[in-house]
């Protein structure tokens, strides 16, 4: 596994450990206090956290990161194409 995968999967583990020690230490199902509404919050946000490092370590785009990574070499490629053509116009002209 890469260095990057196992550094999401050290971040999720952490983000893991902080949403079981911090769950039952909110205060949450009191009605609609400002506690009730940081903690809802909190435990969204932390969820988020989990979930988007769960997405990076199964992969689930990795074809979209390849077909970007092809896009954007052919862009280099074309625009290195574009600059070479004018400096041969460039010389042309002198």
């Amino acid at each position: 596994m890469k260095g990057k995968g196992t550094k999401n999967i050290v971040y999720m583990a952490i983000a893991l450990g902080m949403l079981f020690y911090a769950v039952p230490r909110l205060d949450i199902g009191e009605g609609m206090t400002l506690p009730n509404v940081f903690g809802i919050t909190w435990i969204c946000f932390a969820l988020m956290v989990i979930a988007a490092h769960l997405h990076e370590i199964l992969g689930v785009d990795e074809e979209a990161r390849k077909e970007m990574s092809r896009v954007k070499k052919m862009k280099k490629w074309q625009f290195e194409q574009m600059l070479q053509g004018r400096r041969k116009m460039l010389q042309f002209k002198k």
